[in-house]
C-alpha cells in the first residue's frame, strides 16, 4: 500500500515537471514567422519617424501604457488598468492622470520596468531640441512624476477632458531609461545602436537590423505572458512594392503576412484564386490626400529658406493663391481614382477626418463632383491665363507643379490621372516618385522625405491611433510646421499657419462634451479642407493579407496593425 502511494506521488511529481517543461517550451512552438512590409523600415524608434512602417515594426518590441484593439476600444498594455474619473485614476478637475503599471514586467534584458522609465520617455519626447514625432500627444503636459516604482502621475496645465494622449497607442511607447538617457535632445538621431535595437517589453527583441532592408527578431524570453509569443523568430523584410508583397503571400506562399496592399483590385482578386491566403480589411481613419506646399521650395533658394515657413515670409509662388488651390481640387474626379486603384477598399472622401462618424463634416460634399469649367473660371478671374503653350501663367509665374509621392503602382496611376485632369485646366505637372523607405524615412539629412517636402504637391496616406482626434488635428497648428529646429518632424506638412485654427486646437484641449469636441473637430477639418491646405481624395481601408495557416490576426485600423502579434500562431 505504501509502495503504491509512493508510486502515485512520484507520478504526480513527474507530471508537474512535464507540464512545466511543456509550458516553458510553448514559447516559440510555431517556429519562424515571415512578414513583408514593402516600405522598408529605417528606424525602430517611433519617436524619430512618422513612417507607419517604422512605428509598426517598433511595436513588436516597444509597448505603450495602453493601446487600441481592433474595435477601437482602449485596453491596458503595460498599465494595470485604464485610469478614469470613476476609479480615481483621473482627477476630478481633469488636470492629472495617474497610471499604475502591471507588476512583474521586465525589459528584454531582464531588468524591471519602472515608472521612472515612463517619466524619462515623456521628458525624452518633450525635449524641445529633439523634434519628437509624437509631441502632439503630449499637449498641455506640465509635469510628470514617478510616485513609486509602479505609479506615474501626469499633470496638465489645463483641464484635460481626454487625458490619454501621452503613452497611448503605438506612436508613444515606453523607452528604457538606462538605454536612452544619453540620447536626448539633439543627440537623439545620432544614437544608431539604440534606435536600431531598442530594449523593449514587447513579445520580441531585435537581433539584427539592416536599415531599409530587413530586421530579424527573436522571442523575448522575459515576456510577461507565459507561452507567448508562439513564434521563436520573425523576419521583417522591407522593400519591393505592394504587388510583389501580395504575391509573396497569396501566390507563392513565401511570406506569412503582407502589409498595405495598395494595388489594383482586379490584380488582388486574381491572386486570391491561388487559395494560399486571405485578405483582411478595415476602415479606420486613413485618408489618401494631396498636401499643397504653402512655402517656396525653389532649389535655387538658400538651404536655410527652401520649404521653410519663415514666419510667413517665404510664400509659395502660386500655391499661396487660394484660387489656384481651389481650382486644383475642383478639377479632380475622385470617383475615377477610387474605381481605378481601390475598388471596395476605397471610398471618395471630402474630409481629412472621415471617422468616427460623429467627427465627419458634411460641409464639403461638393468635392464629389468634378467641375472643370468652374476651375477654369476661377483661374481666369484670378488672372491666371493660358500662355502660348496652353499653360497658365501670371506675372511671369507658370502653373507648373512638381508632384511627388512614394513608389507604388496605384499611386503612380493616380498621379497620371490627376496630371491629365489638371492638364484640362491649363496646369503643367511633372511627376516624381521616391522609394517608400526614403520618402517615409526619418533621416533629417535626406532631401527626399515627405517632411522635407522639396516639391509643390505630394500625396500619401495618414491616420491616427484610437478614436479621439485631438492630437491628430493638432498637427495643423503653426507650432507643428517642420523645419531644422524640430529635425523636420513637425506634423504640419503643408506649412500653413492659421490663427483661427490654433485657437480651435486650444479650445478642443479644454472641452469635455463629446458633442462640442466633435463640432470643434469638424470646424478644424473644414478650415484645412476649404483652404485646400490638404486636398482629401480617398478614404482607404487597411488592406493586408496573411497565409491560411496563420491564425489570431485581427486587422486593426485604430493602432498598429501588429498590435496583437503576441497572439498570432499556426
Amino acid at each position: 500500500m505504501l509502495g503504491h502511494c509512493l508510486s502515485r506521488a512520484a507520478i504526480a511529481v513527474a507530471a508537474v515537471a512535464l507540464l512545466a517543461g511543456v509550458a516553458h517550451a510553448e514559447q516559440g512552438r510555431d517556429g519562424h514567422l515571415k512578414i513583408l512590409y514593402w516600405q522598408a523600415v529605417s528606424t525602430v524608434n517611433p519617436y524619430l519617424s512618422g513612417g507607419t512602417k517604422d512605428i509598426e515594426a517598433a511595436s513588436l518590441v516597444l509597448e505603450p501604457l495602453a493601446r487600441y484593439d481592433d474595435s477601437g476600444t482602449m485596453i491596458p498594455a503595460l498599465a494595470a488598468e485604464i485610469p478614469t474619473v470613476g476609479n480615481g485614476g483621473v482627477a476630478a478637475d481633469l488636470r492629472s492622470i495617474t497610471w499604475r503599471l502591471k507588476q512583474g514586467v521586465t525589459w528584454s534584458d531582464g531588468t524591471p520596468l519602472t515608472a521612472a522609465d515612463v517619466a524619462f520617455t515623456g521628458a525624452y519626447c518633450m525635449n524641445e531640441e529633439m523634434g519628437c514625432n509624437a509631441i502632439s500627444g503630449f499637449a498641455d503636459v506640465s509635469g510628470m512624476e514617478a510616485l513609486d516604482d509602479h505609479t506615474l502621475r501626469i499633470d496638465f496645465g489645463v483641464a484635460k477632458p481626454f487625458p490619454y494622449g501621452p503613452f497611448v497607442g503605438s506612436t508613444a511607447p515606453i523607452l528604457q531609461k538606462a538605454q536612452f538617457e544619453n540620447c536626448t535632445g539633439t543627440r537623439a538621431q545620432t544614437c544608431t545602436a539604440e534606435n536600431f535595437g531598442p530594449v523593449g517589453t514587447g513579445p520580441f527583441k531585435v537581433d539584427e537590423f539592416r536599415a531599409n532592408d530587413v530586421i530579424v527578431f527573436s522571442a523575448n524570453e522575459h515576456y510577461r505572458e507565459p507561452g507567448k509569443p508562439a513564434f521563436a523568430s520573425v523576419t521583417f523584410k522591407g522593400g519591393g512594392d505592394a504587388t510583389s508583397a501580395a504575391r509573396a503571400v497569396l501566390a507563392t506562399g513565401e511570406f506569412d503576412y503582407a502589409w498595405n496592399l495598395q494595388i489594383e483590385p482586379e490584380v488582388l482578386e486574381q491572386m486570391l484564386t491561388n487559395g494560399k491566403g486571405v485578405v483582411v480589411a478595415g476602415f479606420g481613419t486613413m485618408v489618401e490626400r494631396l498636401v499643397l506646399n504653402q512655402t517656396d521650395n525653389d532649389p535655387d533658394l538658400e538651404p536655410d529658406a527652401r520649404s521653410l515657413h519663415l514666419d510667413g515670409a517665404n510664400p509659395h509662388p502660386f500655391l499661396a493663391d487660394p484660387a489656384v488651390r481651389r481650382a486644383l481640387s475642383l478639377a479632380i474626379d475622385r470617383q475615377i481614382l477610387v474605381d481605378f486603384g481601390y475598388g471596395a477598399a476605397g471610398q471618395v472622401t471630402c474630409n481629412i477626418l472621415p471617422a468616427p462618424a460623429i467627427y465627419a463634416s458634411d460641409a464639403n460634399e461638393a468635392c464629389r463632383t468634378q467641375n472643370i469649367e468652374e476651375a477654369k473660371r476661377i483661374l481666369d478671374e484670378a488672372g491666371w491665363l493660358p500662355g502660348d503653350d496652353g499653360v497658365r501663367e501670371k506675372d511671369g509665374v507658370r502653373l507648373s507643379i512638381l508632384y511627388q509621392t512614394s513608389t507604388n503602382s496605384v499611386r503612380q496611376g493616380t498621379q497620371a490621372l490627376i496630371k491629365q485632369m489638371w492638364g484640362q485646366i491649363g496646369v503643367e505637372t511633372e511627376l516624381r516618385n521616391i522609394d517608400a523607405a526614403v520618402f517615409f524615412g526619418g533621416d533629417p539629412a535626406s532631401p527626399d522625405t515627405y517632411m522635407k517636402f522639396y516639391a509643390d504637391i505630394q500625396m500619401y496616406t495618414n491616420n491616427f491611433d484610437g478614436v479621439d482626434p485631438e492630437a491628430y488635428m493638432a498637427n495643423w497648428s503653426c507650432s507643428e510646421i517642420p523645419g531644422p529646429d524640430n529635425q523636420w518632424l513637425g506634423g504640419n506638412i503643408s506649412r500653413a499657419c492659421n490663427a483661427e485654427y490654433d485657437a480651435l486646437v486650444a479650445e478642443m484641449a479644454v472641452t469635455a462634451s463629446l458633442e462640442e469636441r466633435a463640432a470643434i473637430a469638424r470646424r478644424m477639418n473644414d478650415i484645412v479642407v476649404q483652404n485646400q491646405y490638404v486636398i482629401p481624395l480617398i478614404w482607404r481601408a487597411r488592406i493586408s493579407a496573411h497565409a491560411n495557416t496563420l491564425k489570431g490576426v485581427g486587422v486593426n485600423p485604430w493602432d498598429s496593425e501588429l498590435w496583437n502579434i503576441a497572439d498570432w500562431h499556426r
